[in-house]
Order: C-alpha cells, then sequence, then structure tokens
C-alpha cells in the first residue's frame, strides 16, 4: 500500500510503504513535530493495522521519518492543462513576426 493517509480527527500525514522480499521500507512525512513516545506508538500503529495486514513474510520493518509540510499536488491533468496555456515559442511558423 503506498500513500496512506495517517488520520483520526486530525490529519498527522502520509506514510509511503514498499515491500521487498526481505524488508518493508517505509518513508513517514509528519505535518507536525511528535514526541519520541507518539512516534513510537504511530509506526507501531502502521506496522499493525498496514504491514501485517498485507500478510507478507518480512525481516524488518524500517522507517525513515520526516516533517514537513503539503505545497501541492500535481498530476498529469494539471500538467496537461498547463501546457496547454504555453504558447509555443519553438513553433518554425514566422508569420506572426
Amino acid at each position: 500500500m503506498q500513500g496512506s493517509n495517517l488520520q483520526s480527527n486530525n490529519r498527522l500525514g502520509v506514510v509511503d510503504i514498499h515491500f521487498t522480499t526481505t524488508a518493508v521500507h517505509g518513508t513517514l512525512v509528519l505535518e507536525r513535530e511528535l514526541d519520541e513516545a507518539d512516534l513510537t506508538k504511530l509506526i507501531e500503529q502502521i506496522d499493525e493495522d498496514i504491514v501485517l495486514s498485507a500478510d507478507m513474510p518480512r525481516d524488518d520493518f524500517l522507517v525513515s521519518v520526516y516533517v514537513g509540510k503539503d505545497v501541492g499536488f500535481y498530476s498529469d491533468e494539471y500538467f496537461a492543462e498547463e501546457n496547454n496555456d504555453v504558447i509555443d515559442f519553438d513553433s518554425d511558423d514566422d508569420s506572426s513576426l
């Protein structure tokens, strides 16, 4: 499972999880800092609710944790709309000069 939102009443952040043959790698991006005890509980909850529920064998669950903020959401549709609004400066048509 990738890009799962960690939510209860308020959003804490996002987690991106990748399964390999020997380990599970997680990247956790929090929107605010948590103290060590709360962070440990959150990682344990992710392990129990998401990682272990995948029922895949693993040797370890490796988690990188970052604190940041959401600055935007981009998709192919966004870039397609942006490209339609761009003037083509590479055109060989000199009739407009």
